[in-house]
């Protein structure tokens, strides 16, 4: 049920969210997480690189123009309908971070932005597992994602106003990190940023790398 939620959900706000949503409004934290990510792969773990979540496509896209051999997935079809339209250059396919189609060891990298909060936190050592096991020794995680006091939402209404079902799962900070650790990575750096609108929720971005 919580796959067909999200997917149903972002095809419906798929428009909108790419037209108010651009990478430029990621402001330079992110972007700054991002470059990092891109300089790091590439003198330390070079290889092909999965953003999982990939909406429609912008940040697939920064990143490719970074140097890095980057494709996208999402569960959404009309988000990769809308990524491949928009930067007809990448590949991108309707795919499940819960169930990768890269190899074993196949990945220099792998991107997360923002995207497992819609994952029930039960489900979640299972999809690090999968980020560990596609990620060749030594490549890297740059997970994104939202924090807060073990909340667990259920939103009606998503981007413009548009009819949602997914789920949402803020999480505490130690715990995603605790998660990574038993999966089998090393958190390599983490940025903090408070959430303006809710003191007790808050943004996380946590770079990560498999032992190897």
């Amino acid at each position: 049920m919580t796959e067909s939620a999200v997917r149903e959900s972002y095809d419906t706000v798929a428009d909108t969210y790419a037209e108010r949503y651009p990478a430029s409004r990621l402001g330079p934290l992110g972007h700054a997480m991002l470059r990092a990510f891109a300089e790091i792969v590439l003198a330390e773990s070079p290889g092909p690189v999965l953003d999982v979540g990939c909406g429609p496509g912008a940040l697939t896209a920064e990143l490719a123009g970074q140097g890095l051999d980057i494709r996208g997935i999402d569960l959404s079809p009309r988000m990769v309908e809308l990524a491949r339209a928009a930067h007809p250059e990448l590949r991108f396919a309707v795919g499940s971070m819960a169930a990768l189609d890269a190899g074993n060891g196949e990945l220099g990298g792998l991107l997360a932005h923002f995207v497992t909060q819609h994952t029930p936190p039960d489900q979640l050592p299972a999809v690090f597992a999968g980020f560990h096991r596609t990620l060749a020794g030594g490549g890297h995680l740059l997970l994104g994602t939202h924090l807060g006091a073990d909340e667990h939402l259920r939103p009606e209404q998503g981007y413009g106003g548009h009819p949602v079902s997914y789920e949402w799962w803020l999480l505490p900070a130690d715990h995603i990190v605790g998660l990574l650790t038993a999966a089998g990575f090393e958190i390599r750096a983490r940025l903090d940023q408070p959430n303006p609108s809710h003191p007790d929720r808050s943004f996380a971005y946590l770079l990560a790398r498999k032992d190897g």
